[in-house]
């Protein structure tokens, strides 16, 4: 479904600011992609479906819409028809996905769900994902990061892309353009362009973590620190590329360390704590297991130092951290499964 036979009214600063940005991040929303976008019927959503739709007849996208009725509330599902009758009268499909009964109500699972959907439609479509998140939504997932404390990797969250099922690495891309732009501007946008907005009841609650942020937080950080969304967002973003960054030099630090399937002990134990710690991290990924918490690797790292007697650990699914004089080792315990993945080269 191409989206270029309905124009908005104008061509806005917004619209030349992202058109500019993609120009600039070719990577972001590649031309000719098909584009599967996630339209809550909120702003934010709402916004990131005007500007796609008004910029694809110089980007080549072909745009499909998915709505996720979670069933949380009584009008969840006259949202989900409004919305659907809206989309239609301006030639824009819309795939409506109603969630299961059994659906908690937490964030995380609502996540999954949502997620589990997209990738589910984009894979089978050859499209991408892409999702209205902004600058406001990233500075929020930093701060409760840092509340609910993480690594370092933790609070470069909301990546402008990613893989959209990380258990599927030639799979959909997950795309966010709008990170660039604040909750206050895709308001704007929404009036400008003359969109209509749905409201979900759900984003008012208390119940939720992130509502609390963004209404009794964030507003304070706004009238102390005006623009503060913007700053914190670059912050996550730089930490995201300091994570890349770290990760890659990590793969060449573990070139010459490896000895097969194993790790020279008494030269990893040579590096300072930090860096065992994100070497360590590095090639548990490596190898395909699931790293543990940040203060366990502290801990790892620490053990793993010259003169420490020898160990072992039992991380999830499976795998084990096993030291001894010369080697460190990592192994995987069911049958069917080769202790050493082989998976080298990857970053």
């Amino acid at each position: 479904m191409e989206g270029s036979h309905i124009q908005s009214l104008s061509w806005t600063p917004w619209h030349h600011r992202l058109h500019q940005r993609l120009l600039a991040s070719p990577d972001l929303l590649p031309q000719g992609k098909t584009l599967l976008l996630a339209v809550s019927g909120g702003q934010d959503s709402m916004a990131l479906l005007g500007l796609l739709r008004d910029l694809t007849h110089l980007h080549h996208w072909t745009l499909a819409l998915w709505h996720g009725d979670h069933r949380w509330h009584q009008d969840s599902s006259k949202i989900a028809a409004d919305l659907n009758q809206w989309c239609h009268g301006h030639g824009l499909p819309l795939q409506i996905e109603a969630a299961p009964d059994d659906l908690s109500h937490t964030e995380a699972d609502a996540r999954d769900w949502r997620y589990g959907c997209l990738a589910q439609l984009a894979n089978a479509s050859g499209a991408d994902a892409v999702t209205g998140h902004t600058a406001s939504d990233r500075a929020e997932t930093l701060l409760q990061q840092l509340s609910r404390g993480c690594d370092l990797a933790g609070l470069g969250s909301l990546r402008a892309v990613r893989l959209l099922d990380a258990n599927a690495p030639k799979g959909a891309q997950l795309r966010r353009p709008l990170l660039g732009f604040t909750r206050q501007e895709t308001a704007k946008i929404c009036r400008a362009l003359q969109l209509p907005v749905w409201d979900d009841p759900g984003n008012q609650s208390s119940d939720f973590a992130r509502n609390r942020i963004r209404h009794e937080v964030m507003p304070v950080l706004q009238e102390l620190y005006p623009g503060c969304s913007l700053r914190l967002a670059a912050t996550a973003n730089r930490m995201a590329q300091h994570s890349d960054a770290t990760q890659e030099l990590s793969q060449l630090a573990l070139q010459g360390l490896k000895d097969g399937c194993k790790v020279r002990r008494r030269e990893l134990g040579r590096l300072s704590t930090a860096a065992r710690r994100v070497i360590l991290r590095a090639w548990i990924l490596q190898e395909g297991a699931t790293p543990p918490a940040a203060k366990i690797l502290e801990q790892l790292s620490g053990r793993l130092k010259i003169g420490e007697p020898a160990g072992r650990v039992d991380l999830r699914n499976g795998w084990h951290l096993t030291w001894r004089d010369a080697f460190v080792e990592l192994t995987h315990t069911p049958i069917d499964q080769k202790p050493c993945t082989q998976k080298h080269n990857e970053t």
